[in-house]
């Protein structure tokens, strides 16, 4: 339920409705906007029914959401989000450009990668130290020294750092050594890890499952909000089809729906949309131009050495000529690196 509050309302009669709905068992939220205050009422409709805000003097109007993703939906929250994570803001008129490996493989590796994107101007770094991967005898990750490098490289570069989640119990130290937490395909609807990345502190980049709709996507983001993480960003990194010339079908119009059904903002990652090097450049290109608030590029300082997805991470002078050339892309889309 959405209740919209009229012009010039007091704090004290916002505050006294927050109330109202928190003694009935619901769960509030509060969404101040620039012409209007709108707040937000979660949980059983029985008890929904019985708020009666109709009447209130501080009330304009009282709406349903019919979307069954209540806190995510555009109904309930009008205005675009901005998420923050560390010194970079995703969504808004920027376009934010998170580059780094697939993998966290060493200090070194990590550290020449990292000081290659930032000369090339990333505003973000991304690497993994846990990776879920199909073949278990593929490298796995390197758990808690992987974070502990990705945080003394992050703090060198002055890049926040995004690193993927696997499973509940790692979740307490990703949270301590990373900016942002990422759900890998694999999870995305690992309820328990969506649940509890709700109750952490900090921003959740949510990937799309290899064959999950959009209202999935959309679904899960739900869990995270519905805990009080508001901070969830989307991301597209294609689905699943019977073309064989890559590895996964890069669904760009997701971006669209993306925007049309939620507030919060999407970022595309070509790499894992394509799985051909030669292919990220093109699609990077194409998600600034359908208005994505920004990319996740894999990056390695000598893919043909790397441990995980080298044959769709770009070498260092390649994402350069990447950030080069992207930013007439974003500007027709109304945004700027």
């Amino acid at each position: 339920m959405i209740i919209v509050l009229k012009p010039r309302t007091s704090q004290q009669e916002a505050d006294e409705i927050l109330s109202k709905i928190e003694k009935m068992g619901l769960k509030p939220l509060y969404m101040p906007g620039v012409e209007r205050t709108v707040i937000g009422a979660l949980g059983d409709e029985r008890m929904l029914g019985r708020l009666h805000l109709e009447s209130h003097p501080a009330v304009e109007r009282v709406d349903p959401i019919l979307a069954p993703y209540k806190a995510v939906s555009r109904e309930m929250h009008p205005e675009d989000s901005t998420i923050q994570v560390g010194n970079l803001t995703i969504g808004g008129k920027g376009f934010g450009v998170i580059a780094g490996p697939c993998a966290v493989e060493s200090y070194e590796q990590l550290s020449a990668t990292a000081k290659a994107v930032k000369a090339a101007g990333a505003h973000g770094l991304r690497g993994g130290a846990f990776k879920p991967r199909t073949s278990p005898y593929s490298f796995q990750g390197l758990g808690l020294e992987g974070l502990k490098i990705l945080q003394q490289v992050g703090a060198e570069t002055g890049l926040p750092v995004i690193t993927e989640v696997v499973e509940v119990a790692d979740v307490e130290a990703v949270q301590e050594h990373a900016d942002a937490f990422q759900v890998g395909a694999r999870n995305m609807q690992n309820f328990r890890l969506l649940t509890a990345l709700g109750q952490a502190g900090k921003p959740v980049f949510l990937k799309r499952g290899m064959a999950a709709t959009v209202k999935d996507v959309l679904m899960s983001a739900e869990y995270i909000v519905s805990e009080g993480n508001r901070d969830v960003v989307f991301v597209e990194r294609g689905i699943r089809t019977f073309e064989g010339g890559t590895r996964n079908t890069l669904d760009l119009s997701a971006v669209c729906q993306f925007k049309k059904l939620s507030h919060l903002p999407v970022v595309v990652d070509p790499s894992h949309g394509t799985g051909v090097r030669e292919y990220v450049a093109p699609m990077a290109y194409a998600a600034a131009a359908s208005g994505a608030d920004g990319i996740l590029v894999e990056v390695h300082c000598n893919p043909k050495e790397a441990l995980s997805d080298g044959a769709q991470s770009l070498f260092p002078e390649q994402f350069t000529e990447l950030m080069q050339r992207i930013a007439p892309f974003a500007e027709a889309a109304g945004r700027r690196l």
